[in-house]
């Protein structure tokens, strides 16, 4: 069956499959290519007839992961220029009213899209929510800073989408008061952002927000961001100019841009890269321009953007084993090792100690990543729930940590790991790798459960964050339960910020 729907631009036509109508590969705005190209995100030019929805779109260039992380994280890349679209799962294309979930994927920004498999919004769809899923540009297209052009495009790219969303989800039975935007890794990192722009009250971009596995604290000093411009430009052998990138085919672009994104990784050295990069451990990140982004996420939210949007935010327990232990590094960082990488990313060597001595058989590489998902990824998110709660008349913030190990490769609880479970999507093979053959189902029908009910009344089924009991729901797949405060011992040792 199909079903044809009526948007600003022209109509589209869908596939409907077990109740469900996917709308795929709609564009959001013009290619960014040509004239466009390291432009603002432009109109996109209407259509007559009825355009096929039935196929993903084009995905934004992008080097693809290197092993073993194209096995854990499939991500297909599909040729052409329109890739600033975006896909929509409805249950009632002819209804009202129904919750909308946007979703802003990871991948560092500069991997990523709409299109990954186990982002599909079928199921949300399946029990009453609108979902949309975006592609936006990414790597040097989307993120570097580059002279002539404006900063953020990926940014800019994401509200283009949002702004679309408000505009036009009427028509697939969404109700645009009630949009949440979530994402996760760099996509969390982008809601966060977009948080602290105040879209929802300037804009009524989104009601509500969901963070997974990304807070507040990564933006990029424009000189250091300028760094990264300048080394992928002399490897090129341009100018750091938006002109002269742009004769470059994205091709010509994505092996170099990967390259250094490796050694800023490998070794985040901020006399090489700068404070800002080396902390991430990224080397294309939002910017603080000073026109779209005046201040780190985190600090906008100190002050009170984005106090009314609701908001649920997380981790995985064990984050950063995603990236340390199925490429064997664990295995051979020793103490010194791991001091120079905690020196670069800006935290203190100290604390190796203090984890080794949490982590008993534990070695050097275990307490790294240990101390990385804390600083990195659990401690912002606790740091923005209380700056959040600071004032009581702003909106509800609630906590969670995904807990349930893998048993593949020794990854524990890490990166990525609930994103099967948020979409309820343990079917897909393509999460075999990275949650094995046989994940815990109750698990993931709990927590899309929480997910969809946070979405559609703001509440996803526990205690809201308050900064004296500091109530996180544990999602261990065992007994779920609630935990005051979890792991203070730990977070008291990040207590003056890093």
């Amino acid at each position: 069956m199909e079903a044809i729907v009526g948007t600003a631009q022209g109509r589209v036509r869908g596939r409907v499959r077990d109740g469900v109508a996917a709308f795929l590969g709609i564009p959001y705005a013009a290619p960014p290519f040509g004239a466009h190209r390291f432009a603002p995100p432009q109109p996109v030019q209407p259509w007559d007839g009825v355009r096929d929805a039935v196929e993903f779109g084009p995905t934004a260039p992008k080097p693809g992961y290197v092993r073993p992380f194209d096995v854990l994280l499939p991500d297909p890349e599909i040729p052409g220029e329109d890739c600033l679209n975006l896909n929509v799962w409805t249950p009632d294309a002819g209804g009202s009213g129904l919750p909308v979930m946007v979703w802003i994927h990871g991948g560092a920004f500069r991997n990523g899209s709409g299109a990954v498999p186990i982002y599909d919004g079928t199921h949300f769809a399946r029990d009453g929510v609108v979902c949309v899923t975006l592609n936006y540009r990414l790597g040097v297209e989307g993120f570097a800073n580059l002279t002539g052009a404006p900063s953020n495009r990926g940014l800019l790219d994401q509200i283009a989408a949002l702004t679309w969303v408000r505009d036009n989800i009427a028509a697939f039975g969404g109700d645009p008061g009630n949009i949440t935007v979530f994402g996760e890794s760099a996509g969390a990192m982008s809601v966060t952002t977009l948080l602290s722009l105040d879209l929802a009250r300037e804009q009524g971009l989104f009601r509500r927000a969901i963070s997974q596995s990304g807070a507040g604290e990564i933006a990029q000093d424009p000189e250091d961001a300028m760094l990264v411009t300048r080394e992928i430009a002399q490897r090129l052998g341009i100018d750091p100019t938006a002109e002269a990138f742009a004769t470059l085919e994205p091709a010509e672009i994505l092996n170099v841009q990967a390259a250094v994104a490796a050694e800023v990784t490998a070794l985040p050295d901020p006399g090489r890269w700068g404070r800002t990069t080396a902390a991430s451990g990224m080397s294309l990140m939002p910017i603080l321009d000073g026109e779209l982004l005046t201040r780190r996420p985190v600090d906008a939210i100190a002050a009170g953007a984005g106090s009314e949007v609701d908001l649920l935010t997380g981790y995985t327990s064990e984050e950063f084993r995603l990236f340390l232990v199925p490429t064997g590094l664990t295995k051979v960082v020793n103490a010194d090792i791991a001091a120079a990488i905690l020196n670069g990313m800006g935290m203190d060597p100290a604390l190796a100690a203090a984890y080794q001595a949490a982590l008993p058989g534990g070695t050097p590489g275990d307490a790294l990543c240990a101390i990385i998902t804390d600083g990195f990824f659990r401690i912002p998110a606790h740091r923005v729930a209380e700056r959040r709660t600071a004032s009581p008349q702003g909106a509800p913030t609630y906590m969670y940590e995904f807990a349930w190990r893998t048993p593949e490769r020794d990854m524990g609880a890490c990166h990525a790991l609930e994103l099967g479970f948020v979409f309820d999507n343990l079917h897909m093979p393509e999460g075999f790798a990275l949650a094995g053959p046989k994940p815990p189902q109750d698990l993931a029908t709990t927590m899309h459960r929480a997910w969809i009910d946070f979405a559609t009344h703001g509440d996803p089924g526990w205690p809201r964050f308050d900064p004296e009991t500091r109530p996180v729901k544990i999602f261990d797949g065992v007994d779920d339960k609630i935990a005051n405060d979890p792991k203070a011992a730990e977070r008291m040792l990040w207590a003056a910020g890093r």
